[in-house]
């Protein structure tokens, strides 16, 4: 994901597909993994904290909705940011914030230190980082951005394959104060990967950039298909975020140890890693990318199906299976979300857009773990938590899929047929207008013609009148 970072480029430069974009590619997967994978694999302390800090669930499921909701909802930051100083400069402080949060949350003594130091601090700094290599990432790819977004989102479930079981490796070790401070260490390589973001051209801005400082285009609102797109996404991420974040606490919950447990979001990440870029090369294809938002909706659907299905699991068996196919359906909609909110709202105004979708979706982040994690608090039961993301997740899909297809649909039919009336009436026009102008080429022949007649039937009188003057004579 990313955030409503203005792009800067001056207009016409062409994206190379290539050459130094496969190093910004390289940054864009290393600081997706860390933005993406950090609030699930901290999920794997959540036992000690509870513990430490004398807290519930619900409590300790707030440190992920912070980091998620930091992540999506501080666009205009980053776009006032990117605007004044360029990506690379703000990626780079960004990657110190980033590790500054974690490190501080290591001496935290409350469970409000951590909310403020991994939760706001290490958020921010994330989405620093991760917002401005989203928008260098299309800079340089244009023609293979659905491949090029697809393998950087990748970097996710990549990430998440390590972190989960080095976070309980740390844990183990160094306890959980340790392993937030080696995590923090770990994120100062999103300074190394600001540095690659090299600017394609001095970053000059036009006169009239300057002077408009644009921020968000609040114009896309009328727009029906980014409408219907930010209702479903909004609903969507209510569950879609649940499900990684306590799938650990579930296998635990039914007695197995720590690292079997751990190893369950390390099956998810693997088969999410091979589904992110595969989705993005069948969204690249000529066929499929002019309907990309039926396979995203198809991919939500999957999604929600997989959660209602995966509450019924009673054993590790059945976490492993649901792992898998939670898997596929997270890495098709995570590869898929922008590409279709791209073609629904256009490139010009895809920077607006998607910091506005965020802005919608950040309310419904902070919600949705913390309100997942107070049912569980109330039931004691996991089955009620996952069928509740299920049903969200599913009711998203839903929304998408009937509102394109009744709206967006009906809307392109409207347009059609007020083309083709256009059509017909400038054709009708035309034709009134080639009429008159026959008619008016063809009143001076007549006149001319009439003229030619006056004057030959006046010869003919005068030669008839001297004829009977001559007959008389």
């Amino acid at each position: 994901m990313g955030g409503a970072v203005v792009d800067d480029a001056p207009p016409g430069v062409k994206a190379p597909d290539g050459g130094w974009g496969w190093a910004v590619l390289v940054g864009c997967f290393v600081i997706t993994g860390f933005s993406y994978a950090f609030p699930k694999a901290v999920s794997v302390f959540f036992k000690e904290l509870i513990r430490e800090f004398g807290v519930g669930y619900s409590d300790t499921a707030w440190i992920s909705s912070i980091l998620l909701a930091m992540l999506y909802g501080t666009g205009p930051l980053c776009s006032v940011l990117v605007n004044r100083f360029g990506c690379r400069p703000v990626m780079m402080v960004g990657g110190l914030f980033a590790s500054l949060g974690m490190i501080l949350a290591s001496f935290a003594t409350s469970i409000i230190h951590i909310y403020l130091c991994a939760g706001v601090i290490t958020g921010l700094g994330l989405a620093l980082n991760f917002q401005p290599s989203l928008i260098m990432l299309n800079r340089y790819f244009s023609e293979k951005r659905p491949l090029a977004n697809g393998l950087a989102a990748a970097g996710s479930p990549v990430a998440l394959c390590c972190l989960s079981p080095l976070g309980q490796i740390l844990q183990y070790h160094y306890g959980w104060r340790g392993g937030f401070l080696i995590l923090g260490g770990m994120l100062l390589n999103c300074c190394a990967c600001g540095a690659l973001m090299r600017p394609l051209l001095p970053p000059k801005k036009p006169l009239e950039l300057e002077e408009s400082g644009r921020l968000l285009d609040f114009s896309v609102f009328r727009d029906r298909g980014f409408v219907i797109y930010t209702v479903a996404a909004s609903i969507m991420v209510l569950g879609l975020f649940v499900p990684p974040v306590f799938v650990v606490s579930y296998a635990k919950h039914l007695q197995y140890e720590d690292t079997k447990s751990a190893l369950l979001l390390t099956i998810l990440g693997f088969v999410d890693m091979f589904a992110r870029p595969l989705s993005g090369l069948v969204a690249g294809t000529k066929w499929v990318r002019p309907r990309a938002v039926y396979l995203f909706s198809f991919a939500m659907i999957f999604n929600g199906c997989t959660d209602l299905i995966g509450s019924q699991a009673t054993d590790y068996v059945g976490l492993v299976v649901f792992c898998i196919f939670f898997g596929m359906s997270y890495g098709m909609v995570g590869a898929l979300q922008f590409e279709v909110l791209m073609a629904i709202v256009g490139t010009e105004k895809f920077s607006s857009a998607i910091g506005l979708v965020l802005l919608m979706e950040a309310i419904a982040v902070l919600v949705g773990p913390p309100g997942a994690g107070r049912l569980l608090d109330a039931t004691h039961s996991y089955m009620y938590v996952f069928l509740l993301a299920g049903c969200e997740v599913t009711l998203s899909a839903i929304v998408l899929a009937l509102g394109n297809f009744f709206c967006i649909t009906k809307k392109q039919e409207d347009q059609e047929a007020k083309m083709e009336m256009a059509v017909t009436a400038s054709e009708k026009e035309g034709l009134n207008r080639a009429v008159e102008a026959e008619d008016d080429e063809e009143e001076p022949r007549e006149r001319e013609n009439g003229k030619m007649k006056a004057g030959e039937e006046a010869m003919t009188v005068k030669e008839t009148g001297e004829g009977g003057d001559e007959t008389q004579l």
